[in-house]
């Protein structure tokens, strides 16, 4: 019998070939040429309506396994108010930043990754929305990225410009890493920023052996599958794991597939991190050659940070100053986890301890981070504050980057210097000596029977 590793490793090495054929509508577009969401539906009738109720077009769902929130309102970068953007797609909806000091200006918003055309903008419905969708931003493999940007129409309005070509909709078929990426990897401000992976030949794996993101994320009726993140809220009620592939027993190793009841694949297979580590929303920086304003942000490169690691159940804690992971050694569900801890500075409001939204026209121009946090509150109907500087610490998981040669050995973990902090994680002290569990005792044999064989003694 063909084990579920073995299966599904076959259809990885397959799926590039499978992408490469043509699109069964060619014929169909080299004649008609393309109209946007209505050219697909010849072929695959009801997708536009289907699409406008998944998180890609809503940016928001109901969220069942955060604190503090109410189960019957849908939360998601449409709404969320967090310390890593400090602003959402209400507040910083796509407009016109004012003129700064050298008289310059620019059309940018939070909603600018929307698939979307920027008038038919998050969680809208109806015809006009439908086709407004764009198709080919996802599913093209020619998609001229020099035409989605935004731009002022003879209204005034701001919106969004697509590539709706024939020759990018010649080039459909499932989304490529750079469809994903143009997004995903930009998110927070810039390259790597946010979540600090890089899904390419050199940081990853996967990505070697030539996996694209929807793969893994492939979903039904558009509904995207994902992990369990502590900042990540919003999702389409599907979830995927490492397990998914690899089964429980992944490795020809008994002792470490003993390691996975209770250890996330992530904690071995990514042992570091990257991206932004802190930013601080109270005091922006200038950009002397633009003369435009960002908020000031300590950044690492990808693959340099090592992880914080705690244990995770999938549930996560909720409040103004932190959102972390839930889980403890004696919870069955829980495993232990790697994360980015990010630190962000931001105001809240005196009076109800609560964070505040940003709206970034203002200090983007000027700097003025108060004018901001002024519009926001207008626009959210918020009459009375008093705005403080406070920090919120936010653990990000750990889910790309993933490695097999630099992967943690025993030794990496089971050490006093080790990549595990055991006091963290609920050991006490007499456990961990009982149990070996910082001594080369527990793998010395095991290890060097290894180098051994590696140097062919």
């Amino acid at each position: 019998m063909i084990s579920v590793r073995t299966a599904a490793l076959a259809a990885l090495a397959l799926a590039p070939a499978l992408a490469a054929a043509e699109h069964a509508g060619n014929d169909s577009i080299r004649k008609n040429g393309y109209q946007g969401p209505q050219t697909c539906e010849e072929c695959h009738p009801g997708t536009a309506r289907t699409f406008l109720d998944t998180v890609h077009w809503k940016h928001a769902s109901r969220v069942d396994n955060v604190d503090n929130l109410d189960p019957r309102a849908e939360y998601g970068m449409q709404n969320r108010i967090y310390t890593f953007c400090n602003g959402n797609d209400i507040v910083n909806t796509l407009k016109e930043i004012p003129a700064n000091e050298l008289g310059k200006t620019k059309l940018t918003g939070c909603d600018t990754c929307h698939p979307g055309d920027g008038i038919q903008d998050v969680g809208s419905k109806g015809p006009e929305a439908e086709a407004a969708i764009d198709c080919l931003v996802c599913h093209s493999a020619r998609y001229d990225w020099s035409k989605r940007k935004p731009y002022k129409r003879a209204d005034g309005q701001i919106a969004i410009g697509q590539d709706r070509s024939v020759e990018a909709a010649l080039a459909v078929g499932k989304p490529g890493v750079k469809n994903c990426m143009a997004c995903h990897e930009s998110a927070g401000g810039g390259t790597h920023i946010k979540r600090g992976f890089a899904f390419d030949a050199e940081h990853d794996v996967h990505a070697a052996k030539g996996t694209v993101c929807a793969y893994c994320h492939a979903g039904k009726d558009h509904k995207s599958p994902t992990g369990f993140d502590p900042n990540n809220w919003a999702n389409d009620g599907v979830r995927r794991s490492c397990e998914g592939c690899h089964g429980l027993k992944p490795h020809s190793d008994d002792d470490y597939d003993r390691h996975t009841a209770r250890i996330a694949c992530q904690t071995c297979h990514i042992p570091t991190a990257g991206g932004a580590v802190a930013k601080d929303f109270t005091h922006w920086a200038k950009d002397e050659a633009t003369g435009f304003w960002e908020p000031s942000t300590i950044n690492r490169e990808v693959s340099v940070t090592k992880p914080v690691y705690a244990w995770f159940n999938g549930t996560v804690r909720n409040e103004p100053h932190l959102i972390a992971p839930k889980g403890n050694r004696k919870d069955p569900k829980s495993k232990i986890a790697p994360f980015k801890v990010y630190e962000g500075r931001a105001y809240y409001d005196a009076y109800t301890g609560k964070l505040l939204s940003m709206d970034f026209a203002q200090p983007t121009a000027t700097g003025d981070t108060l004018a901001g946090v002024a519009s926001a509150a207008k626009t959210l109907g918020i009459a009375k504050y008093k705005p403080v500087p406070g920090w919120q610490k936010i653990y990000f998981a750990n889910s790309h980057l993933v490695t097999k040669s630099k992967a943690l050995t025993c030794d990496r973990c089971h050490s006093e210097s080790g990549q595990l902090d055991f006091d963290s994680l609920g050991y006490t002290p007499a456990e961990v000596k009982k149990r070996k569990l910082d001594s080369a005792a527990l793998w010395f044999e095991k290890l060097h029977q290894k180098e051994m064989k590696k140097e062919e003694w």
